[in-house]
């Protein structure tokens, strides 16, 4: 059995995780920007695009496993792309190597991209709650306690008048 079907998995996996990579980039784009029913499109692509990736990733053990099986290797976890290199002629090792380094590749830019998009959202979350901090009032600070040593219950305080 060739690796022809193999490939033609690490290819689609690729596709996909490119095309998540540049959500990703979209959805820094997104955040700078604010827009929160944009970021929901976004982030509901991505779902689309990991639920993708799951089932292509799961069609790509199924192809190992077949491969590695042809060849006559016996495994015990699902079979990576590495054990097929080894199992392989050297010109489907030099195809299979290169999907390899792609994936790496692309994954490894994806890693750095989530990253940031995780910075910004941490840093707007920061922003929004000094925000909030600076339009309610801060509770009275007293310097002396009760008598009998118990501390009365701070009353929570809030900008808008409920009795109004």
């Amino acid at each position: 059995m060739s690796a022809t079907n193999l490939t033609t998995t690490l290819e689609k996996l690729y596709k996909l995780h490119k095309s998540l990579f540049d959500l990703s980039v979209n959805k820094t784009d997104v955040i700078k920007k604010g827009d929160m029913s944009e970021l929901d499109r976004v982030l509901k692509d991505e779902q689309k695009h990991l639920a993708a990736i799951n089932t292509v990733e799961a069609e790509r053990q199924r192809e190992s496993s077949h491969y590695l099986n042809s060849r006559g290797v016996a495994f015990i976890e699902a079979p990576t792309i590495s054990q097929c290199i080894e199992h392989s002629s050297p010109q489907e090792q030099e195809t299979l190597a290169e999907w390899q380094q792609k994936l790496v590749d692309i994954i490894g830019e994806l890693r750095v991209q989530n990253e940031l998009n995780q910075k910004l959202v941490y840093q707007s979350l920061q922003f929004v709650n000094m925000n909030l901090s600076m339009t309610q009032p801060q509770q009275d600070q007293t310097t002396y306690s009760r008598p009998n040593g118990e501390k009365k219950a701070p009353a929570s305080r809030s900008i808008f008048d409920s009795k109004a």
